[in-house]
């Protein structure tokens, strides 16, 4: 941590710490400035061990309150960071009235967004079509990071993969995926090249009945209007069995469905 520039900063009109509480808080400037905010001990531990999104100059600054300087964790932070990555002190107050948490260790970090081409798929992949809640966006990079799927296809209307809410809800499985943002339906179609399945009440075809040990695509769509009409027409309708009657499950516990039953059919049958 010594060698890293270190400054104390009390006033809130500082530029740094006016961008910091911008980032978290609106979307608009996370896309302007290509940054977004890791808060706390856990994503940034995940970011540092990352091998996979983050390099070392992706690090912007790191934030840190003046009365966690000495704990273990944050410590334990600030010496794995590059060195050329500055470390801002925060007055106590000032840290709390930017911070999106509640109480515990007061550290955060700034990097650049990872941005990524997106290249013919031919493996499994997970297709977000303008599903608009961070915590569904979160739940289900963290389902498919878990089962192995890794690369995840985002459409436009689609809630960020790496605001700070989201980088929440995934806790850090953003960093051990190749996340493409900002698609449309037509590069979508373009790009990938194995079956696309989509869940749907208006099929026979049940999950446990489909075939699921070669490559496929889930796709997950928007929350009121489910999958657009493009996609539909190109996937293989899929149903999640419910026999109690139930409308319809949520996007993320229905995604994470369908991942682990392509998980369990190609393991442990």
């Amino acid at each position: 941590m010594a060698s890293n520039p270190t400054e104390f900063i009390t006033s809130d009109k500082n530029s740094t710490v006016k961008l910091v509480k911008a980032l978290l808080t609106q979307t608009r400037q996370r896309k302007k400035h290509g940054q977004t905010v890791l808060e706390g001990v856990h994503l940034l531990d995940a970011a540092l061990r990352s091998n996979c999104q983050l390099e070392a100059s992706s690090f912007n600054q790191v934030l840190i309150a003046k009365s966690a300087m000495n704990h273990i964790e944050a410590q334990h932070i600030l010496q794995r960071l590059p060195t050329h990555v500055p470390i801002l002190v925060l007055a106590d107050a000032l840290y709390q009235s930017i911070r999106s948490l509640g109480t515990g260790i007061d550290i955060m970090a700034t990097i650049d967004i990872p941005t990524n081409i997106l290249p013919v798929i031919h493996s499994d992949c997970l297709i977000l079509n303008d599903v608009q809640d961070s915590g569904n966006v979160g739940t289900l990079l963290r389902t498919a990071a878990a089962v192995g799927i890794p690369d995840v296809l985002c459409t436009t209307a689609t809630a960020q993969a790496w605001s700070p809410k989201t980088l929440r809800a995934g806790m850090g499985a953003q960093f051990g995926l190749h996340i493409y943002e900002n698609l449309n339906i037509e590069e979508v179609l373009d790009k990938v090249k194995v079956p696309l399945l989509a869940t749907s009440s208006h099929t026979d075809t049940l999950i446990y009945e489909h075939n699921l040990r070669g490559p496929v695509a889930w796709i997950m769509g928007h929350e009121g209007q489910g999958v657009a009409d493009d996609l539909m027409q190109c996937a293989t309708p899929i149903a999640l069995p419910q026999p109690n009657g139930q409308e319809s499950l949520n996007v993320a516990i229905a995604g994470s469905l369908c991942m682990y039953e392509t998980l369990r059919q190609r393991h442990y049958n």
